[in-house]
């Protein structure tokens, strides 16, 4: 039976995703730093008979992973499947965010990847087989304000990405390295994040429900791609900055500033997991219910150049007189 390993499982997409994988018989290692957090999702991992391996650590520390990547091989067997997941972020504007905070982003959100693609390798190498996936957002390509640390990891991360695979291409290696591009999620994250500005925090809309990432994800190993994008709100975002990166700068502006809130009051007493985690069980979905979408269009950037670059044309255009609507609407 196959095993498969993936960091930040306890809550949100890492959860469902953990879940869809146990469902489908995979053995499952979650990786995370509250340690009740990891009992409520291995339980629920188990009620589909498969064996699991509850691991807390903090994905910045690379000896962590390491040590966690052989105790899942000495208990479950050989890693067929590596999901870097684990994230934290900070909404603030840059110059208000400190440098630890800012190191913090850093070292979880991308470092953290980077420290779980080194573990993966490592066993997955001598036997030249494994699939390694990045859960990526489309802030990977373009980014939006507040939120500078985190959309710098994310864009960090799909370029070690796109080197790494290249290096295993060289050497004729059989790791699949893949970046699943998400669009925002109906996840606890937004309860969490540290939240430096007055009110509460959001998803930018159209919000996804996490099952719609578990999905995309499970299926980059059925159909492997290099990149897949997840949403038509994802689609656009890169598209758009990939035909018109100047006039979605001043969009973002205000679509994405004013997105990300709730337009009520942030909690006085606020518990974010910046630096220590949110103890407890954690939800599998978050507070935006309403109006969720359950399913997500996919387009693997993998497509033959000509036909990208014409539905790129195309679904760019459409999505800036959709922009400009909106935008015209909130004025």
């Amino acid at each position: 039976m196959s095993v498969m390993v993936i960091t930040g499982g306890t809550a949100g997409a890492g959860k469902a995703t953990a879940l869809r994988f146990a469902r489908a018989g995979y053995h499952v290692a979650l990786i995370a730093r509250d340690e009740t957090g990891l009992q409520e999702a291995q339980q629920a991992c188990e009620r589909f008979g498969i064996k699991t391996l509850a691991i807390s650590a903090d994905v910045a520390d690379a000896g962590a992973l390491q040590r966690a990547a052989a105790e899942v091989e000495a208990t479950l067997g050989a890693i067929d499947v590596w999901i870097n997941n684990a994230m934290t972020t900070v909404l603030a504007p840059f110059r208000q965010m400190s440098e630890e905070e800012f190191r913090r982003v850093t070292e979880v959100t991308y470092l953290g990847y980077v420290n779980g693609t080194r573990a993966a390798l490592e066993v997955m190498a001598p036997r030249d087989r494994g699939v390694i996936i990045q859960a990526g957002s489309a802030l990977a390509w373009r980014s939006i304000p507040l939120q500078s640390a985190y959309c710098g990891a994310k864009a960090a991360i799909r370029g070690f990405t796109d080197a790494v695979r290249t290096e295993l291409m060289h050497e004729k290696r059989h790791i699949q390295l893949t970046m699943v591009q998400l669009p925002g999620m109906n996840t606890a994250q937004f309860g969490w994040a540290r939240n430096k500005m007055d009110q509460a925090m959001q998803p930018v809309p159209p919000v996804y429900q996490p099952e719609v990432a578990a999905e995309a994800i499970y299926s980059v190993i059925q159909r492997p791609v290099n990149e897949l994008w997840v949403g038509k709100s994802t689609i656009q975002s890169i598209l758009g900055q990939v035909f018109f990166p100047r006039l979605l700068d001043r969009l973002m502006v205000k679509k994405a500033w004013e997105g990300q809130f709730t337009g009520q009051p942030k909690p006085a007493e606020h518990q974010d997991d910046l630096f220590t985690p949110v103890r407890g069980n954690h939800p599998g979905h978050g507070p935006f219910n309403d109006g969720a979408r359950r399913k997500a269009v996919t387009i693997s950037a993998d497509l033959p150049g000509k036909v990208a670059a014409g539905v790129g044309v195309a679904v760019a255009t459409m999505a800036l007189r959709a922009l400009f609507r909106r935008s015209g609407k909130r004025r």
